[in-house]
């Protein structure tokens, strides 16, 4: 049997497709932004075509949607929908719009994002924006529902594994598994938000019993004791929906514009749609084909059985709507026009695995996306890369201004998005306070649209879910209010923020878009190369070797990178000439966070004496490099040998940055004021008077000449966590090192509402 090919094209909703049910052969469900839930019935079979009927028309968008199995109750089994107003809508199929629903279940506080319901329909489980999952029984609708407690965050996914064990999938980066009474069994750390779950058949070659998948584009397989049993890479961005075939295939659908089908591990066909995102996937266990809903307010249904295949006018022309289409280059990642190939590279080289995507530049001047097929051997087109701001560092004109960036920003579900200009040289939170001003929106999406801003020009932000900090290579993308956040909805008013000081955790600064990276040290080695540097460049067998540690980085699995592979890396870090040492000091910096090689590079390399003599510390080294050095110091907080280090080596760390805390550099006072975070959060396990006094004294000089928000409210949470140790440290604050003169300058240059909070709570502590 062959790939799967388009069957259908389902037409009807005017807005995002968010969710899809694929209940029989002859009958789908989709819930859509524009406030309705359709039914599709099969009209004729060849082609197969449908006609729909609107089951559900509400005031507010519908993303989410589960079906009941046919019961003895309900013979026909119940359409289940929720989405903005908080409502789970619980209808028979069978009646009118008009005619009342069989059931509202009321509880959620925000949006309703997620529904699932138990393979006997005995159960209705659901997620929300409010972090909390919800178990309702069927039929018993005046029953109050079980509500499962301790998510941190948005419940993105649910799944109702069996009659006594749900699933949920969260923002705060945890798969949890409870028992349907609302007993906690376990949790499980990702790493990233989890967004998708789906069961996988019984006996599944793997061994996992079910699979995640969420903004890191990775799909996970699990089982339910815990243990990862496999990760499935192909996708290029967030992951929203995961499916499995009754032969134990599966199939995902994500931001990158493509649906995938999964098999032993390995992609074995890419779907691209002509579409922004691919919101969501569900398959017929009856017939395994594939139905999809899309950004472009499309529900398509993909088969193998060439009796069911759409028209062959049909495919043509979604194969040219996939051609045809327009790539936000921020969706792309950070492309250098100069360095494409050109079309005679798609003749010459093949691809090396199904789905993935090369750049070519055209004769025209334009850039196309082309994506490896396996099964047709070829590069297909895609879709051609549309520039974007940011992009090459031109400027783009909206509203007769020029500037560096332009954003898209969906506010009003089913409404066109909002624009979004901004400079480099602004500041964020002044831009995001204009926005919402000019767009009469609550203040609850300030920070949001702040933190969009800070992350997609390069910045970097306290508190984001990871803890990560900028990408030097650059990523961009397109900002959703709420999905991005893991928070509850904007609309609904702030909760109140509990106490900012003392900082507990440690900061990571791991963020990092590995191909950039390794792609830029093979150009600076081929440059060595050229210029005869024998001495210091890589021969192929090195940046082969190379290639497999970025690999498994990438895949997460540092403890497997051999030890010459470290060398290497150490070697382009802190030998190679300053101008080609960034690749090397990034990749070093995503070592430093993990137990294995920090036991090695701070033992038997003594990388920290290394960096010291590359000059990468000294007044003329190059700014970019001396932070990338100083991010490597924060993650040395990662790990247990890692903290021990930072505290050994304290003395000479010190003197290391000290001579850089009045730089103008934005990124590299940035990240020397999280390594003083992560030092007052190591000191309030010891307490040394002497590190203590001299990390304030730093901060003052900091507080005083320091313009960047984030940097002053950085540089704020590391002085009130350790004035926080003991009250002899608020006096010598005061008394000695004039700090209250330092937090009325850091608070006239950042005027923000954290910093007026944190520099709150430092006032209060200082006045004892």
């Amino acid at each position: 049997m062959g790939d799967y090919k388009l069957s259908a094209v389902l037409r009807g909703h005017e807005s995002d497709v968010r969710s899809v049910a694929f209940p029989h052969p002859t009958s789908v469900v989709s819930a859509s932004r524009d406030f309705s839930v359709r039914i599709w019935q099969l009209q004729s079979e060849k082609p197969p075509t449908y006609d729909s009927t609107i089951k559900v028309q509400g005031k507010e968008f519908i993303n989410s949607l589960a079906i009941v199995p046919p019961t003895v109750a309900f013979p026909e089994g119940l359409v289940v929908s929720g989405g903005k107003d908080q409502i789970i809508d619980v209808r028979q199929p069978s009646k009118a719009l008009d005619d009342n629903a069989e059931a509202l279940l009321l509880g959620h506080g925000s949006n309703v994002c997620a529904l699932d319901v138990s393979q006997d329909g005995a159960l209705i489980v659901s997620g929300s924006w409010d972090t909390d999952a919800r178990v309702w029984q069927v039929g018993k609708w005046g029953s109050e529902s079980t509500v499962l407690k301790g998510h941190e965050a948005s419940v993105w996914a649910v799944l109702a594994y069996d009659a006594a064990t749900i699933i949920t999938g969260c923002a705060d980066q945890q798969i949890r598994i409870f028992q349907s009474t609302g007993k906690l069994i376990r949790s499980i750390k990702t790493g990233d938000v989890v967004r998708a779950l789906c069961r996988l058949p019984p006996n599944h070659p793997s061994g996992a019993q079910f699979a995640s998948a969420g903004n890191d584009a990775v799909v996970r397989l699990w089982t339910l004791d815990g243990r990862q049993v496999s990760e499935l890479h192909g996708h290029d961005n967030f992951i929203y929906s995961l499916t499995a075939l009754p032969d134990g295939r599966l199939v995902s659908a994500g931001e990158d514009r493509t649906v995938r089908i999964w098999e032993n591990n390995e992609c074995v066909q890419t779907i691209t749609h002509p579409a922004i995102s691919v919101w969501t996937v569900a398959v017929c266990s009856e017939n395994g084909d594939i139905v999809t809903g899309a950004s472009d307010h499309l529900v398509r249904i993909f088969t193998r059985e060439p009796e069911r295949y759409a028209d062959p006018a049909a495919i043509e022309q979604f194969n040219d709507d996939v051609k045809s289409s327009a790539i936000p280059q921020q969706t792309m990642g950070n492309i250098n026009k100069e360095k494409l190939p050109g079309p005679e590279f798609l003749t010459q080289k093949s691809g090396t695995k199904e789905g993935q995507v090369q750049m070519i530049l055209e004769g025209n001047g334009n850039i196309t996306a082309y994506q490896w097929s396996m099964a047709a051997n070829q590069w297909v087109s895609v879709g051609t890369v549309v520039d974007q701001a940011g992009s090459d560092g031109r400027k783009i004109s909206h509203n007769g201004k020029e500037y560096d960036y332009v954003f898209d920003v969906d506010i009003e579900e089913g409404k066109p998005p909002l624009k979004l200009p901004y400079n480099a040289s602004q500041n964020p939170y002044e831009v995001a306070r204009k926005f919402c001003e000019d767009n009469k929106l609550p203040l609850t999406y300030l920070d949001q649209v702040t933190n969009f801003i800070v992350q997609n020009t390069q910045g970097a932000t306290l508190g984001q879910s990871s803890g990560q900090g900028a990408d030097p290579w650059g990523t961009e993308s397109r900002y959703r209010p709420g999905d991005a956040s893991g928070t509850q909805a904007p609309s609904q008013p702030p909760t109140p923020k509990p106490k900012i000081l003392p900082q507990r955790d440690y900061l990571d600064i791991l963020t990092a878009n590995h191909k950039p990276i390794f792609k830029k040290l093979q150009e600076f080695n081929q440059a060595l190369v050229n210029d005869g540097s024998k001495g210091l460049s890589f021969n192929p067998s090195n940046i082969e070797e190379l290639g497999a540690a970025v690999s498994l980085l990438e895949r997460g699995s540092v403890k497997d990178i051999d030890t010459p592979a470290v060398d290497l890396i150490v070697k382009a870090a802190t030998e190679w000439p300053e101008d080609k040492r960034l690749p090397g000091l990034d990749l070093l910096r995503l070592l430093f966070a993990a137990e294995e090689p920090v036991a090695y590079l701070t033992t038997k390399q003594n990388v920290l004496h290394q960096l010291a003599t590359s000059g990468v510390f000294a007044p003329t080294s190059p700014p970019n490099n001396t932070m990338m050095a100083v991010r490597s110091l924060c993650n040395l907080f990662k790990t247990d040998i890692g903290r021990a280090v930072a505290g050994e080596e304290f003395d000479q760390i010190h003197e290391y940055v000290s001579a850089f805390l009045t730089t103008s550099n934005r990124n590299l006072i940035i990240a020397i004021t999280t390594l003083y975070i992560n030092y007052s959060v190591l000191l309030t396990g010891d307490n040394n008077a002497d590190r203590v006094l001299s990390l304030l004294d730093d901060l003052n000089k900091i507080l005083h000449n320091a313009k960047d928000s984030e940097a002053i409210y950085r540089a704020l949470v590391a002085t009130g966590t350790l004035l926080s140790l003991d009250s002899d440290f608020c006096e010598a604050g005061r008394d000695i090192l004039q700090l209250p003169s330092a937090i009325y300058a850091a608070e006239n240059q950042a005027k923000e509402p954290r910093v007026k909070n944190v520099v709150a709570e430092i006032r209060q502590k200082l006045q004892g």
